[in-house]
């Protein structure tokens, strides 16, 4: 997330926006919240609860009930939204432009733009962008990958082997999202991981160096993003340390005030780590669906005391 939002001269460059005013503060105004605003209860000089902070969409709607008005009083309704400190106005549809609201955005000295799509289209696609660039933002140190569908985050010490393991799970099928760093953002009630775009589909492999697993094994082996369902944490084996062997209880670490669930496996000459990833993973969805083998074992073995005593 950027500190202080997107500004609005790059979101014209993302979207392809045309300008059709550049308002005084075209290169330093932010925007800052991912909610839009369609303007037409402020066309009725209704401003009770309005937002400036909101990027402001007009539509044909908008645009049909202008047409119905004088030339004084669509000139009233711009000045009177351009009074308010809004980041931008947008004309959807690639509508034309009242004179009116050309002169009131000079006026003002407000950003005026145009887009070609659909105002539900584009409101949609800017609220799900701002969305994700607007959220809470974290960065953790490991490696994320999309295993069976699930998004699994490996995190541990320098040279634990998280990197090594990554690869063998590549070329087992599974895709990349990020390693060594990973941007975690929380978006609704859940975390979506990706990485920095500066080593985005790069991997380090102690040995022999940096790779592009796009270049390598092709676009199968890269995902943009992902959602995080679970954390493997790797740590050196301690043999004066117990480890859980049944699983019963499930583990949860918090991040961006999320409970992701979490489970540590001991590292040591002889185990396959990739493999005990792929099963965690599998295990954590069946356990997403309700299903516990530690949990069923346990039961069993009850009902199988029970019926000796």
């Amino acid at each position: 997330m950027s500190e202080n939002g997107l500004k609005v001269s790059k979101f014209v460059s993302l979207f392809h926006l045309e300008v059709l005013n550049k308002g005084s503060d075209y290169d330093e105004a932010m925007l800052t919240v991912p909610d839009l605003n369609r303007p037409g209860l402020q066309f009725q000089s209704f401003y009770d609860y309005f937002d400036p902070r909101r990027l402001q969409v007009v539509g044909k709607a908008e645009i049909t009930f202008l047409k119905g008005l004088t030339s004084a009083q669509r000139r009233k309704c711009f000045d009177d939204l351009f009074l308010y400190d809004i980041p931008a106005l947008v004309i959807a549809r690639d509508l034309d432009c009242f004179p009116e609201c050309i002169e009131s955005a000079r006026d003002h000295e407000k950003t005026l733009l145009r887009t070609n799509e659909v105002t539900v289209v584009f409101s949609n696609r800017t609220s799900e962008y701002l969305g994700r660039f607007l959220a809470p933002c974290v960065t953790r140190h490991g490696v994320m990958l999309d295993v069976y569908g699930e998004g699994v985050m490996i995190t541990g010490d320098s040279g634990v082997g998280k990197s090594e393991a990554a690869i063998e799970l590549i070329m087992r099928g599974h895709r990349l999202v990020a390693d060594d760093a990973v941007e975690l953002r929380r978006i609704s009630d859940g975390i979506v991981g990706t990485a920095p775009e500066v080593i985005r589909d790069y991997i380090e492999l102690r040995g022999i160096g940096v790779i592009n697993v796009r270049q390598l094994f092709g676009v199968r082996a890269i995902k943009t993003f992902a959602d995080l369902d679970l954390v493997v944490e790797f740590e050196p084996w301690d043999n004066n340390k117990f480890y859980d062997r049944l699983g019963i209880e499930d583990h949860f670490t918090e991040i961006l005030d999320i409970q992701v669930p979490i489970v540590t496996i001991p590292v040591r000459p002889g185990r396959n780590l990739a493999s005990i990833v792929e099963v965690a993973a599998m295990n954590n969805r069946h356990r997403k669906f309700g299903y516990n083998a530690a949990q069923e074992l346990a039961n069993k073995v009850d009902l199988r005391a029970d019926g000796l005593q």
